[in-house]
């Protein structure tokens, strides 16, 4: 088998054109992540950086720090999984490579 240098080329320049759009739609995907029926929320990005954290006030005056603190870290697992989900949903189109949602699964 003979291999085309040239025709090689042209695959990866659309493989970074790919990854280009990739990179742009990362930014723009978002996932609330909720815990405590919704006392606690939390907005994430593609890129899984915190856009926004809401708290219920009358989380403010019943709870405990330590409560208050166990509800912000599930609410920010939540929304991360919601985002890998996506970004997975996202890369499976990518080059017509298979849904890669597992791949995500080992992030922290």
């Amino acid at each position: 088998m003979q291999i085309n240098p040239f025709e090689l080329l042209k695959n990866v320049q659309k493989l970074q054109e790919q990854m280009g759009d990739m990179q742009q739609k990362l930014e723009a995907v978002s996932a609330t992540g909720s815990s405590g029926g919704g006392m606690v929320e939390i907005d994430l990005n593609g890129l899984i950086e915190v856009q926004a954290i809401r708290i219920a006030p009358e989380l403010m005056s019943e709870h405990d720090k330590d409560m208050l603190e166990s509800l912000i870290a599930a609410a920010f697992t939540d929304a991360r999984d919601k985002v890998k989900e996506a970004i997975g949903r996202e890369m499976g189109g990518l080059a017509g490579m298979p849904n890669l949602s597992s791949l995500f699964a080992g992030m922290a």
